[in-house]
């Protein structure tokens, strides 16, 4: 749990949400045990997000014929 999030893959990541949150849905944990892998887990979700859209800017730039087209990030 010591990982540093913004080095983990979308794969590694979403499988430590999906931990985290049945963590969270077993209900047997502290309160701040509890707000601290809710913490975590926000900051999982918001990196697999990242990486999802860059993953789909990757598939837009690439047209028909296989070249690649310059776009801009999404927002």
């Amino acid at each position: 749990m010591d990982d540093v999030i913004e080095e983990l893959s979308f794969e590694d990541a979403l499988l430590e949400l999906e931990q985290t949150v049945a963590q969270l849905e077993s209900g047997n944990l502290s309160l701040d045990l509890s707000l601290s892998l809710f913490e975590r887990g926000q900051r999982l979700a918001h990196h697999c997000g990242e990486l999802l859209d860059k993953a789909q800017l990757r598939i837009e730039q690439l047209t028909e014929d296989g070249e690649i087209v310059t776009l801009s990030p999404p927002n």
